[in-house]
Formats: C-alpha cells, structure tokens, sequence
C-alpha cells in the first residue's frame, strides 16, 4: 500500500466529519499493535467512540508494551476472539454501538458473527464490500466493488451490490453517483453472462428496482474510465469517464482490480461491508493509518446519513 500523504481525496471527506459526533464503535478483539492503535487513533480524531471487546488484560499488556493511551476508553471482557465477535455484535443490537469494526481477527469469524440468522445482524439486503479508493490518477474517490465477499454474484445479487454502494456514496454527499458495471467489452453478447447481467441491471435501474444512481454497463475498463476510449469507441454516456462506482462481474476481478490500483497506481483503499444492519469497518493488517482512519471517517458519515433519515421517517 501507499505510505505518502495521498492526493488528498480522503481529507476532503474527512474535512466533512469535522463538528460530528463521533459513533460509538465496538472493535472486536483489537489484540495486536495496528490494529489497537487504529481503534485508539480514530476515536482521539473523533470519528469514533471505541469500545474494545476482548480479552481485556491482553488489550491492556498490548497498549503498555506499544505505548498506547487506552485513557477512559471502554473495555468489554471476552475471552477470545470468537466470543469477542459475538459479544460486539450483540452491543449493536442492544443499540450501544452504530458501527462494527474488525480488530485483529479474521474476518470470516467477525462476518459469521454478523450474518447469524438468529443473533446476527441481517437485513433483507445482501452483503456486499466496497474498496473506497484514493487512485492519485483519478479525479474523484472511486469505488470498487464487491472483491471480498461475494464469489459468483447472480443478476439479484449483483443488484443488491449495486444498491449498496449507490446508497454509501449518496451518503458520502455525491447526488446520483455514477455506476460503470465492469465486463471484458462493451458489447451484449451470449457468450459473456456478465454483459447480459450487466444490461439487466440498467434495465432494472430504469424500471426503479435499482434505485439513486446512474448506471451504464457492459463497459470495459478502458472506456468505463476514459471519456477518450468511450469516444472512440463511438460510446456515448454520462458514466463512461467518470464514474463514482467500478462494479465488478465477479469477485476475483474485482479483488484484483482493486490490488492493482494499490499496487501499481499507488492507491490507498478504505474498506467497508454494507448490507447489515450497521456498517462494518474492515480493514486489513497491510493497510496503513490513513487507509484504516479514512475507512472511520467513512463509515461515520454513513452512519450520520442513517440517523438523519430515521429522524426523517419518524418526523
């Protein structure tokens, strides 16, 4: 990942944060330095009001050896990071927490926490993850998604995806975010499913199943991304060139899309799970402290927007 100051993408969302309440968070099981520290940093930016979940003694020895501050930080016992998962999942259905955020365990062990269809956190939306990218070639935040959750997405799944997404960069303060859905041509044709999913989906958009968005697709990277590659391909479209949103056909594309950004273009990416309940803040030991605070400030912001249109809907 990127370790310079970026392009400065993400400061300007975190400049909306500025004169929010922080959202009480539950960590689960921060039991190793970043992760910890990320938890501590983003709470004294005050994005987040962290509440630790997990074996309490080793998050303190953790912070003394590391010299980090827990100062009045909230501790809940857990005795290890399964119990931790469970125990910070359920302080979000009894509403002592807005957001949810992956410590140092693995993720399918906080996700199973999540989708438990008894004590979980479902919704009848689908999981979905998202890469929130700071591409320092690419005029706007871009969105990449789903690389991590859903293997061999189906048309309805793909459309939930999609939803997800639209709603989190609506959140972020963009009016009818732009959706390019990624296939290997720009062309309809039996012979490649996600180019006929890829129609479906517009059609759906145009008959409201999808909803708050602009979407165009089949669109192949290069002119999904540049407005020259769509002309001269004699593509017209508003998405084509400026997308907020790369929808990917298929879960290994989209992993990989989003690691070359990283990699090669030296993108920073946040992370983040929607489709439950409460946004879920996923971030991974490679990521660095302007990765894992943007992922926070991101997920604030989404949580600002639900409680103003809860407030709405009960006015």
């Amino acid at each position: 990942m990127s370790t310079d100051t970026g392009s400065g993408k993400y400061e300007r969302l975190l400049e909306r944060c500025k004169g929010l309440e922080p959202i009480p968070t539950a960590v689960a099981h921060p039991c190793e330095e970043t992760a910890l520290a990320g938890a501590i940093e983003a709470g004294q930016r005050g994005l987040i009001t962290p509440i630790l979940v997990g074996p309490v003694s080793r998050i303190r020895e953790i912070a003394a050896k590391h010299g980090i501050d827990l100062g009045r930080v909230e501790l809940v016992d857990a005795p290890h990071s399964h119990a931790a998962a469970a125990r910070a999942v359920e302080l979000v259905r009894e509403g002592k927490a807005e957001l949810l955020m992956k410590g140092s365990l693995h993720s399918d062990e906080l996700l199973g926490a999540v989708v438990a269809r008894e004590t979980g956190l479902r919704t009848n939306r689908r999981l979905s993850h998202v890469f929130i990218m700071d591409v320092p070639t690419y005029h706007k935040v871009l969105v990449v998604t789903d690389g991590a959750i859903n293997i061999a997405p189906g048309l309805e799944e793909k459309a939930d995806i999609c939803q997800n997404a639209i709603d989190l960069v609506t959140s972020l303060g963009v009016d009818k975010p732009k959706v390019a859905i990624l296939a290997a041509v720009e062309t309809v044709t039996s012979k490649m499913p996600a180019t006929i999913e890829a129609a479906a989906l517009c059609k759906m958009a145009d008959r409201k199943q999808i909803i708050g968005g602009l979407l165009d697709g089949p669109l192949a990277f290069d002119n999904a991304i540049s407005k020259e590659a769509a002309r001269i391909k004699g593509i017209e479209s508003v998405v084509a060139g400026d997308p907020d949103i790369l929808l990917a056909p298929d879960l290994e594309a989209g992993n990989m899309l989003a690691k070359q950004l990283s990699f090669l273009a030296r993108a920073d990416s946040a992370g983040l799970v929607l489709g439950a309940r409460v946004p879920v803040i996923l971030t991974s030991r490679s990521d660095n402290v302007r990765s894992r605070i943007a992922s926070c400030g991101i997920a604030m912001l989404v949580a600002h927007d639900r409680r103003r249109k809860a407030k709405l809907a009960g006015a």
